[in-house]
C-alpha cells in the first residue's frame, strides 16, 4: 500500500477510535484530530358552548401511505426490469432510474439519489435510502451518517474517490426518513440488480438492516446477520460475497456498538485481502 494511502487509512482509523472514546496519540504529526380574586358567576349565565375542534396541523404527512400509482405495481416492476436490462453502462442505468416514475415517493422528493463513487470499484456499499441532506444534494451518504461512513471505510483503506461505489436499495427519500415500504423496494430492485451486474464488485457491504434484509431476502435482523458473510446473486447470475454492517446512522445513535462494527470492518478487510484486492 503506498505511503500516502497508509497515512490516510491510519488517520481515518485514529478518528474512528476517537469517536469510540479511545484516547490515542496522534500517529501523524502535523495533522489535526477530528469536537387571587374570587370569580362571580352571573345568576342566569348561559351554558358554555362546546369548544371547537382544533384545526389539523399543516405541513405534515397524516399517513405513511402516499397516493397510489395510476398503474398496478406489477406493471411498474416490469417496466423497471425492461429499462434496467436495456442499460449498457452505469451512466445509461442512472439516466433510466432518474426518468422512472414507478415509485410513489418520487413526487415528494427534490432529487433522485442514485450513486456516488467509482464505477467498477472492487467494493460496493449499499445503504437503505436517502435522508434529508442526500435528497438536497442528490448523492448518497453525504449527511452526518455519510461522514461517519467515510471514516469507517478509511479505517480499512477504502475511499469513495478511489475504490468504492455507493448506492442504495431505494432511490427516493420516504417522508420523515421512515423505512421504505416493500413495494417501494420492489420497483427499485431490478435497477439495483443491474447495477451489480454492470459494476461486478468483488465485495458488497450492506449498511443496516433494511439493506441487508432486502438484498438477502430474509426477515432476520441485522443483529443476527452482522459478523458473518453471505452471498448475493442477481437474476443474471452475477455473484459477490456480502457482509452486513450496522448503518452509520444507527452508530450515531448507539456509539457503544462501534466496537462490534469495527470487528465487522476487520472481517471486510480480511475478505478483501483474501480476494487479492489491493487498496
Amino acid at each position: 500500500m503506498p505511503q500516502s494511502v497508509t497515512d490516510k487509512a491510519l488517520q481515518s482509523l485514529t478518528e474512528w477510535w476517537s469517536d469510540m472514546g479511545v484516547d490515542v496519540a496522534d500517529p501523524m504529526p502535523g495533522t489535526r484530530q477530528a469536537p387571587g380574586a374570587a370569580r362571580v358567576t352571573p345568576p342566569m349565565a348561559a351554558p358554555a358552548a362546546p369548544a371547537a375542534p382544533a384545526p389539523a396541523p399543516t405541513g405534515t404527512t397524516p399517513s405513511r401511505r402516499r397516493p397510489g400509482r395510476p398503474r398496478p405495481l406489477e406493471d411498474w416492476i416490469e417496466d423497471a426490469r425492461r429499462l434496467s436490462a436495456a442499460a449498457t453502462d452505469m451512466a445509461s442505468l442512472k439516466t433510466a432510474i432518474e426518468g422512472f416514475e414507478g415509485s410513489p415517493l418520487k413526487s415528494l422528493c427534490e432529487k433522485t439519489v442514485v450513486c456516488d463513487g467509482v464505477v467498477g470499484a472492487p467494493v460496493m456499499v449499499i445503504g437503505e435510502g436517502p435522508g434529508a441532506e442526500e435528497d438536497r444534494q442528490g448523492l448518497p451518504f453525504v449527511g452526518p451518517a455519510g461522514q461517519l461512513l467515510d471514516k469507517m471505510l478509511g479505517a480499512i483503506g477504502l475511499d469513495r474517490t478511489t475504490n468504492v461505489f455507493i448506492t442504495n436499495v431505494n432511490y427516493w427519500r420516504p417522508p420523515g426518513n421512515l423505512n421504505p415500504d416493500p413495494d417501494e423496494l420492489a420497483v427499485c430492485r431490478p435497477f439495483l440488480d443491474r447495477m451489480v451486474d454492470l459494476g461486478a464488485p468483488k465485495l458488497i457491504l450492506a449498511m443496516g438492516g433494511v439493506a441487508a434484509k432486502s438484498l438477502l431476502d430474509t426477515r432476520t435482523g441485522i443483529m443476527r446477520l452482522r459478523g458473518q458473510e453471505a452471498v448475493f446473486q442477481t437474476p443474471a447470475g452475477t455473484t459477490a460475497p456480502l457482509i452486513p454492517l450496522f448503518h452509520p446512522a444507527y452508530l450515531l445513535r448507539r456509539p457503544q456498538d462501534k466496537s462490534r462494527s469495527w470487528r465487522d470492518l476487520l472481517l471486510a478487510r480480511a475478505r478483501l485481502d483474501a480476494l487479492g484486492v489491493a487498496t
